[in-house]
């Protein structure tokens, strides 16, 4: 038996998950309430029930979606570990096998989201620097704790490394969705992992 509580959930969640499709591929400001609301097969007054305006949904997109997706990816495989070369190239190999048809054709959700609000709104400024900067410490945690092991050099520094890799991953699916070509991530990638194995002690 569903509980009214329990169906109110399931239609947040499916506004949220409607939603982040939506704004992948039409951007925030090109995405259209009444699309969602078709996708997700549900009303506005559902919508505005759960969420006070587009705003409001692209903030709870960002909180839920995005910052969960990163930190399984990329947050949590880094915290604790003390080789952080093995690490994100196990994160790098397993992104490829997965695919990288969508992200070559529309970016990086992240990245898109940045490029596009941060200018606009100071809400998804800091709620999408929360992610960045998360994701930068995860890494430059990780190197920190490398060379405490042995494992990378002692002139590394962690957070400069740190700044680059991010700047890296999100430069190249950006330029790669722009010039719609895969083996501009393929070179990158190359590129990261023969430059990542010279910080090896």
């Amino acid at each position: 038996m569903v509980t009214q509580s329990t169906g109110a959930e399931e239609t947040r969640t499916r506004i949220i998950t409607t939603a982040f499709n939506e704004f992948y591929r039409q951007g925030f400001q090109g995405a259209s309430l009444n699309r969602i609301v078709d996708e997700a097969s549900t009303t506005k007054g559902a919508l505005f029930h759960h969420f006070n305006g587009k705003a409001d949904l692209g903030h709870a997109v960002v909180d839920e979606i995005l910052y969960p997706q990163v930190k399984s990816v990329w947050i949590d495989p880094l915290s604790k570990s003390s080789q952080p070369i093995e690490v994100i190239t196990s994160i790098l190999d397993h992104l490829r096998e997965e695919g990288c048809e969508d992200r070559l054709c529309q970016g990086c959700p992240l990245n898109n989201l940045a490029q596009e609000m941060s200018p606009l709104d100071e809400d998804f400024r800091l709620r999408l620097e929360r992610i960045y900067r998360e994701w930068r410490e995860a890494i430059a945690g990780a190197f920190e704790r490398g060379i405490e092991a042995g494992q990378i050099k002692k002139s590394v520094k962690p957070k400069q490394i740190a700044t680059f890799m991010v700047a890296c991953f999100a430069g190249t699916i950006g330029t790669a969705k722009n010039a719609q070509d895969p083996e501009i991530i393929e070179l990158s990638v190359k590129a990261l992992r023969e430059y990542m194995e010279q910080l090896r002690a």
